[in-house]
């Protein structure tokens, strides 16, 4: 059964559950929603979340598009991790084997990671998996590189004494335990526009603190040292961005980076006042974002 939680009302259950043998053998769950003859879209979240991130884009999409989405390894219901641990190269070996689990040969699907998400599909910019089945992606509220450094969760000048705090801020090990109002507003800070609703706000919360704590500390360290922006080239779909203006965790200067980079950016949406977690904070403009391209690269008809 699915563990969706989210703001609005409860999310549909998946047609059907799967499981994608990534390279080095780790085994990622998969969820399909809706039609199974319907256009096809791919949904990849973003550290410490799962799939129960995408609640609002799955209740929307799945009514008229076969949504995928999947739990990134050691997140969600994913929790083993195979030989390859923790690395952007098992991101992209992980997302190859999701697309050839559930895309037929040539299908083609629309791709939508947030955060780390997005750095899985950069990640996999030159796989032959990702060639063949992504018509058109979303890169959403990530970055390519200099995470730490970019950062603005600590609110001092940039430099190395920001960059070392940040570092252990977001490496901390301390468990991060039940859901309390102290820890709302903590994540509220780091994560989240200064005008995010508390539904909202409680939903990124308990999906955040359900993160197996040694998959957080791991990813941290491999997101600290981040290098993807060489290959930004190589991603030659057709490339939406967004990001809030107000995210502190990937602020905008890393989506402005991503856009000039990419040889086919077909649009930058910067939202004003959210935060790094857009498709619980602002999922309407999200989905809308993947609507659109479904309709322009898949051939989607819009309702009349």
């Amino acid at each position: 059964m699915s563990r969706l939680t989210g703001g609005g009302p409860a999310a549909p259950r998946p047609a059907r559950e799967l499981t994608a043998v990534s390279a080095d053998g780790s085994r990622i769950h998969v969820e399909v929603f809706g039609p199974e003859d319907a256009p096809a879209v791919v949904l990849a979240h973003g550290w410490t979340c799962s799939i129960a991130f995408w609640a609002e884009q799955i209740r929307d999409l799945s009514a008229d598009h076969r949504v995928i989405a999947y739990d990134q390894r050691g997140h969600g219901r994913t929790p083993q991790v195979g030989r390859s641990g923790y690395s952007t190269a098992a991101l992209a070996d992980d997302l190859e084997a999701v697309l050839a689990a559930t895309l037929a040969p040539g299908e083609k699907a629309v791709l939508a990671g947030h955060s780390m998400g997005g750095m899985t599909i950069m990640a996999a910019a030159d796989r032959p998996g990702l060639r063949d089945h992504a018509a058109a992606v979303l890169l959403c509220s990530t970055g390519p590189a200099r995470l730490v450094a970019e950062s603005l969760v600590v609110p001092i000048r940039p430099g190395g004494l920001r960059s070392r705090l940040t570092r252990g801020i977001l490496g901390a090990r301390a468990p991060l335990g039940p859901v309390t109002p102290v820890s709302r507003k903590v994540l509220k800070y780091a994560t989240m526009g200064p005008g995010s609703a508390p539904d909202r706000v409680d939903a990124c919360a308990r999906i955040v603190h359900a993160c197996p704590r040694p998959a957080r500390v791991a990813w941290s360290h491999v997101l600290a040292e981040l290098d993807l922006e060489a290959g930004l080239a190589g991603l030659t779909q057709p490339v939406a961005v967004l990001v809030g203006t107000a995210d502190r965790l990937t602020p905008p200067v890393h989506a402005r980076t991503i856009a000039a980079a990419l040889p086919r950016c077909v649009g930058l949406v910067e939202l004003a006042g959210m935060g790094h977690m857009t498709p619980v904070e602002a999922p309407e403009v999200v989905t809308g974002q993947i609507r659109e391209l479904t309709v322009t690269y898949l051939g989607v008809k819009e309702d009349a």
